[in-house]
């Protein structure tokens, strides 16, 4: 049972994740919540400086974070459910997927947040690499 913790604690982690970016996706969707600017380098913020254009841009980000927070909602219940080679595939897919998302918005400027991110999405890789050689080599 132990030898789960650490994969149980990383779908906990995409399903808290998953809520929060629907949630949070919903509010920029709907315009209740202004585009933080942490989520993006400042050059890319610079480009919108006519209102109307960053709030079509919002609202658009808004969609693409629900999106993200279904898709990581799936990888949670795929963590979950020990899907096998294909779930772990998916897993890891997204995992990568997150942590070059996570190095973009980085891009030369340092936060607290995106570092603790990098951190746990590199935590995760390693626990579903781990757990994926296991499953197809039975290890």
């Amino acid at each position: 049972m132990t030898g789960l913790l650490p994969l149980k604690l990383c779908g906990a982690f995409y399903a808290l994740l998953c809520v929060f970016s629907i949630v949070t996706g919903l509010m920029y969707a709907s315009g209740k919540r202004k585009l933080n600017p942490l989520e993006l380098p400042d050059s890319f913020m610079l480009k919108f400086n006519d209102p109307d254009k960053l709030k079509g841009f919002t609202v658009r980000m808004g969609w693409l974070t629900f999106f993200v927070g279904i898709v990581q909602g799936i990888t949670a219940n795929v963590i979950f459910s020990h899907k096998g080679a294909f779930g772990y595939a998916v897993a890891l897919g997204f995992t990568l997927f997150s942590i070059a998302s996570v190095a973009f918005k980085l891009r030369g400027r340092i936060s607290a947040f995106a570092l603790l991110k990098s951190v746990a999405y590199l935590a995760i890789l390693i626990v579903l690499l781990l757990k994926s050689t296991r499953t197809l080599f039975g290890v």
